[in-house]
């Protein structure tokens, strides 16, 4: 029997009531409303089945700049999705027709490298593909027709979910779902570096692909320690706020973090700070002091200290410790604006995320935690801020940084799935 996806019947179901509690952060209206337009927009295109699928967006919860040194991250899924109504077709093609963009169509029977696609859609969804043969999976055709609010240039990745929606499709039309989260992710990761032409790491990827916090230990970037944790402090809500700023200037001051972590790893004969004994770090200062950079320094503390804190927010997550959770975030976000300094650019006056930050701790109430997302730099910032007193927040905040950039988020347990509606 067909599942009917108007509004009207959706709100009457049970299991839709259930997925739109477990997923989103909007009323059942709503996503009611979105789903149903989706799936009206996608019937006027393909006849056939129709199944849901739904790719998460993701944060960066602590872990700031270590990745690239083999350290370890925890991020987390949140309630803004790539939604997808997908349509099985006997053709060997993949159709995907992103609302409001140019439509996709890749003949699977073609996986090789198309230089001029390197940088899009096409391939992501080859790459996808090829992965999945290479690994001896089935692959077949799927007319998809998606809407996202994810947002773009929130450091969100909107590219991963992408990639990791592609890998779920195929493993559920195609290959009874027996593919792992983890392996979901790392086919995802070849996609992106192999096709798509950008050297990511797997954490945006194991993020989305796996759902609720995922840690990582890049001990070995080929094959990371990632672990799926479950998030049960429902009394918080995540605010993001776009603070402003531009990263298209900003190359030069990522790559010197990394510069000057591996600069530093080298004084003791190691190419990445992980492989650096921390006591022997800690001992070397006064001789490293004169030939590295204060700042250099710092930022190798920070990386050391880091790891640290991943250890102790994964446990402090898994035993259900709020209050311990919250202030290592904080923690996490102090460090990155005061040892690895990537909350304003060198000579910008502006310091839209120092502003943000420092209103955030002067907020009287309802404030658990806060620090900057990602890169830095420029950007966005993090908040957990107590349910009750989110809309008070937000309205603060709107009234400096715009309504338009403050967004309401949750953590969600569930990384790409099909929906069961």
């Amino acid at each position: 029997m067909t599942t009917l996806y108007d509004k009207k019947t959706l709100l009457q179901s049970e299991k839709f009531a259930t997925v739109a509690n477990d997923l989103y952060n909007t009323s059942k209206e709503a996503t009611a409303e979105r789903i149903a337009n989706l799936v009206e927009a996608h019937n006027k295109n393909i006849d056939g089945e129709v199944l849901m699928f739904s790719s998460p967006g993701r944060i960066e919860v602590a872990g700031n700049h270590t990745d690239h040194n083999h350290g370890k991250v925890l991020c987390a899924s949140v309630s803004v999705d790539l939604l997808a109504a997908v349509t099985p077709l006997t053709e060997r093609k993949i159709v995907i027709n992103s609302l409001g963009y140019p439509i996709v169509e890749v003949d699977i029977n073609d996986l090789s490298i198309h230089e001029e696609e390197v940088g899009g859609s096409f391939a992501l969804v080859r790459g996808v593909c090829k992965a999945f043969q290479d690994r001896g999976y089935n692959i077949g055709g799927f007319y998809a027709t998606t809407i996202s609010d994810v947002f773009k240039g929130a450091g969100m990745s909107s590219s991963a979910s992408f990639e990791v929606l592609v890998g779920e499709v195929l493993n559920y039309l195609y290959n009874d779902s027996k593919i792992s989260a983890v392996e979901k992710a790392i086919i995802a990761q070849y996609a992106e570096n192999v096709y798509f032409g950008k050297p990511s790491g797997l954490m945006d990827q194991s993020a989305i692909a796996l759902g609720g916090i995922s840690y990582i230990d890049f001990m070995e970037p080929s094959a990371p320690v990632v672990e799926k944790l479950d998030w049960t402090f429902d009394d918080t809500s995540v605010v993001v706020i776009n603070c402003g700023g531009d990263h298209c200037d900003l190359t030069p001051q990522y790559a010197s973090i990394r510069t000057e972590m591996e600069g530093v790893a080298k004084q003791f004969g190691k190419e990445k700070l992980r492989f650096v004994d921390t006591e022997e770090f800690y001992d070397s200062i006064p001789e490293l002091a004169k030939k590295v950079s204060g700042r250099a320094i710092l930022r190798a503390m920070h990386f050391f200290e880091e790891n640290d804190r991943v250890e102790d927010l994964r446990e402090a997550i898994k035993s259900g410790d709020e209050e311990a959770c919250y202030a290592c975030i904080t923690e996490s976000g102090d460090s990155s604006y005061r040892k690895l300094q990537n909350c304003y650019p060198d000579g910008d006056p502006t310091e839209p995320i120092p502003l943000a930050l420092t209103l955030c701790e002067s907020f009287y109430q309802g404030v658990r935690a806060y620090r900057v997302h990602g890169g830095g730099f420029a950007g966005t910032i993090l908040v957990f801020v107590d349910n009750d007193c989110v809309d008070e927040f937000k309205t603060y905040m709107s009234s400096i940084y715009g309504e338009k950039n403050i967004y309401t988020l949750k953590i969600r347990n569930s990384g790409t799935i099909k929906l069961d509606l």
